[in-house]
């Protein structure tokens, strides 16, 4: 057994630093070394090495952008990225610790695998997916490079000579990825749920199942089907595509709004306080950050559907049902028509090989932008606008038990499969309405959301006894992950004991949920955590909302001392 020191220094990618140091703590635990991890974070540097630490060390890896440091003159040294650490992490504490990894050894004679994982909000689940492929590859004996399309972009891309050399291509993602790079390749899609709760059974399914990839409507001859799990990707994926790239807009346009109304008051955009700065943060907020949400929610929906010719027919949905008032519902059918209406067009019309080059920049926008447009203005958009004005007006009226009922239904749904299908289907409902005006839902959704790490870290400190030495230790890292709104941060916890931890997080967050819509707080940004709580008119109902938040942790942490049983070790 070696000992090992490790310092992570990425100050603008908390969150991706937080999980590879629970990477490496696993990895290290996996093959019987002591690792000790220190972060450093935008808010300062966590669980800093101790002298004796150092002493007793035999090596250091310094991940990111470390600076020089003194500290470590003596020891042996390694240098790594980030991505390398969170996709190949046995192998970055092997070159660490001066050896060559086995599983890298036996790729040599297995199959090159390349991936993309990808998630809604490209934060936790999307390099969570690839930890878990890369080290399911690595255990199986084959070499495999995964490519993240997280929130910042895309990280550690694949380049064309490792696509063209792969014998395998994994797509792990809740959202639409271009598949154009893979034609010819042997391919499987899933989402990420598999690829982080057992990477190996995925890889497996895999290589027993790809297909050579052919886009749709293309002749066999690149390819002669199309993979297993893309024929089950349905109108979940499309949505939530969707709604990864609408979310920019919505924070941006959020806290630009709340900011106008802290420094011109809550008519801030009225014309006599034209030409102010006030004034001017609205119109970026409202008029414009706000005015794109429905057409990119609408656009990008077609997008998951019929790709690049689906974007113009889905955004001229999309801004119709915002000037038709039918809003988000009438965005997301506007979306769903244009998609599955341009892909159905790019199939069937057939004008040959010579001609078939104006279909994605004439035919197909100016067919399916007329398509839909006729259907919003004519039968759709009329109806879908005294939807959602009824509930509108019913969620605002909503008081006492309907308000308390719709809180913990949200929360519970938040807690069930932390970023999931269910934990998605809540927050798109409540991130939809912010463009209503409607901000309640907004509230208990972002409280419910955080509340499960939160109570499993104060369990840990509180109740020991009820977790291992690593349950513990990751504790930490899901406090972390829970004050920035990151659910899956409870997703370790709840896959080692799902029948005692997951009852217990969700009823955490149901009372975080329907406390919060009780109370009628308000929310105007759709992420953040507790960094966003601060921004003036942000929140209505600060103290408040703090309470649902304190309240639904504690009950969270006293169910798992309730539920849980006493562990040994």
């Amino acid at each position: 057994m070696a000992n090992l020191l490790a310092v992570i220094a990425a100050p603008d990618r908390s969150t991706q630093s937080l999980l590879a140091g629970e990477a490496l703590r696993q990895a290290a635990a996996r093959l019987k070394h002591h690792i000790e991890v220190e972060i450093h974070t935008a808010q300062g540097v966590q669980q800093p090495l101790s002298d004796s630490d150092i002493q007793q060390a035999d090596a250091v890896l310094l991940v990111g952008n470390v600076p020089q440091d003194g500290r470590f003159v003596r020891l042996a040294t390694h240098v790594a990225s980030l991505e390398t650490v969170l996709n190949a992490t046995d192998a970055a504490i092997a070159a660490a610790l001066g050896g060559k990894p086995a599983p890298a050894q036996a790729a040599a004679a297995g199959l090159r695998i390349v991936g993309i994982t990808s998630c809604p909000t490209g934060i936790a689940h999307t390099f969570m997916a690839a930890e878990g492929l890369s080290q399911a590859a690595q255990q199986l004996g084959h070499l495999a490079r995964v490519e993240t399309q997280g929130s910042v972009g895309a990280q550690d891309t694949l380049s064309a000579e490792e696509i063209r050399d792969a014998d395998l291509v994994i797509i792990a993602a809740d959202t639409q990825v271009d598949l154009s790079r893979f034609v010819g390749k042997r391919l499987f899609q899933s989402g990420t749920k598999p690829a982080i709760n057992n990477g190996r059974a995925l890889v497996e399914q895999a290589l027993r199942e790809a297909a050579p990839y052919a886009p749709a409507g293309q002749s066999a001859a690149a390819g002669s089907a199309t993979p297993t799990a893309e024929q089950r990707s349905g109108a979940y994926k499309h949505l939530m595509t969707g709604v990864s790239f609408m979310l920019p807009f919505v924070t941006a346009g959020g806290i630009l709004i709340a900011l106008a109304f802290a420094l011109g008051g809550i008519y801030a955009f009225d014309d006599a306080h034209k030409g102010t700065l006030a004034w001017a943060l609205f119109q970026i907020g409202a008029k414009s950050a706000f005015a794109l949400m429905v057409p990119i929610l609408s656009g990008y929906i077609a997008y998951s559907i019929a790709n690049r010719p689906g974007i113009a027919p889905g955004m001229v949905g999309g801004m119709l049902a915002g000037s038709l008032g039918a809003g988000f519902l009438g965005g997301i059918l506007a979306g769903f028509i244009a998609g599955y209406g341009t892909d159905w067009m790019n199939r069937n019309i057939r004008l040959g090989k010579h001609l078939d080059g104006l279909k994605p920049v004439l035919i197909l926008p100016v067919l399916g932008s007329l398509l839909v447009g006729l259907l919003m203005i004519y039968v759709i958009g009329d109806p879908v606008a005294h939807l959602l004005a009824a509930l509108t007006g019913a969620l605002k009226s909503m008081q006492g038990g309907s308000a308390l009922l719709l809180g913990a239904i949200l929360g519970a749904m938040m807690a069930f499969d932390m970023g999931g299908p269910v934990n998605k289907a809540a927050y798109a409902f409540a991130t939809g309405l912010i463009a209503s005006q409607v901000y309640t839902p907004m509230a208990a959704v972002m409280a419910a959301g955080m509340t499960p790490p939160l109570g499993i870290a104060l369990a840990t400190k509180l109740f020991a006894d009820r977790f291992t030495t690593d349950e513990r230790e990751a504790g930490k890292a899901a406090g972390v992950l829970g004050i920035s709104f990151i659910s899956e941060g409870a997703i370790p916890f709840a896959a080692r004991d799902p029948l005692r931890v997951i009852p217990s997080l969700m009823l955490g967050s149901a009372v975080a949920g329907a406390m919060s819509m009780a109370m009628g707080v308000e929310l105007k940004v759709p992420h953040g955590g507790v960094f966003v709580l601060p921004i003036p008119n942000a929140v209505s109902g600060l103290g408040a909302y703090i309470a649902a938040l304190v309240v639904g942790t504690v009950i969270t942490a006293v169910a798992l001392r309730v539920l849980k049983k006493p562990v040994t070790a």
